[in-house]
């Protein structure tokens, strides 16, 4: 019994370090992937926020929602269409997205939070012109001599400012936002944004000390499929142009490396899949994932 009570306390003081150092921070955490599905790593999700609350870290959440946007679109009768991975989003589709983000898994994040003891309030971009958001385009390549192709892909923007008051505000009153990807754009309508590029301008945006993706993969492999544990961002390039990089993966790499420009100091991208990874990450010294640095960086 001595013996097991010795290696807890042992455990909290190897922690010491990192909560002096966090103490105070913000943090940008990307939630998505099977962490937002699976019941127990819901509630080990909302835990590990409220952990990092209490011990002084201040965290700042933004969700993505695909699977769940997919599937009120079919029971509505409506096929989810994808071009170069962004969702084709006429008016109709906007209005799930929005309904959907917004109205549904935002508000069942901040009940989760709130359940496990934090206190959470959830926002979209559209709130205090939180995100302001231009159309996006997609050129398609056709050819040698000639032009590419413009693709409209209807209501999909990029971020094109952040208004970050309201965040600050929110934080400065212990409060922890939860942010739905739904910018705002000049005609005052909503826009659909990749939740990877939203976490990252507000991680710009609020000079965080880290900002961290949960994904469903371990982290970003090399050429042989195994785990970088450290990566820089020069290297990033050539992940992206050799195919090594892939999917999903890509836009995380591409906002990592803004970021980390912009003042970031670290980003990581983790296991969502394993159970309190978030803390696994930020308290320990094995941690796990990817950390993506400035060359010299720590």
């Amino acid at each position: 019994m001595n013996a097991v009570i010795h290696e807890k306390a042992k455990i909290l003081i190897s922690a010491l370090p990192y909560f002096r150092n966090f103490y105070k921070k913000i943090m940008v955490i990307k939630y998505g992937g099977h962490a937002m599905v699976d019941e127990t790593l819901k509630s080990a999700f909302a835990q590990d926020i409220v952990l990092m609350k209490y011990v002084g870290i201040r965290p700042v959440i933004v969700h993505g929602g695909g699977p769940q946007i997919n599937q009120v679109m079919e029971k509505m009768g409506l096929k989810p269409v994808f071009i170069e991975g962004q969702r084709v989003t006429d008016e109709e589709t906007m209005n799930v997205v929005e309904m959907v983000l917004v109205g549904t898994v935002n508000k069942r994040i901040v009940s989760l939070i709130n359940k496990a003891g934090g206190k959470a309030v959830g926002l979209s971009g559209r709130d205090g012109n939180l995100i302001k958001a231009e159309k996006m385009t997609i050129y398609k390549y056709t050819g040698e001599d000639r032009p590419p192709e413009i693709i409209d892909i209807g209501r999909v923007g990029k971020v094109k400012e952040i208004n970050p008051e309201v965040l600050h505000t929110l934080i400065e009153n212990d409060f922890i936002p939860v942010i739905a990807p739904v910018g705002v754009g000049p005609d005052g309508e909503a826009y659909n944004i990749n939740a990877d590029l939203v976490a990252g301008a507000l991680a710009s945006s609020l000079s965080a000390e880290k900002l961290i993706y949960l994904s469903d993969v371990e982290g970003v492999k090399n050429e042989k499929g195994d785990l970088i544990s450290t990566l820089y961002i020069e290297d990033i390039n050539n992940l992206i142009e050799k195919g090594i990089a892939k999917g999903g993966m890509i836009p995380k790499l591409k906002s990592a490396r803004k970021a980390i420009l912009s003042g970031v100091k670290k980003v990581h991208i983790i296991d969502g899949r394993i159970a309190h990874s978030l803390i696994i990450e930020l308290f320990t010294d094995e941690g796990l994932g990817t950390q993506i640095l400035a060359r010299g960086g720590d």
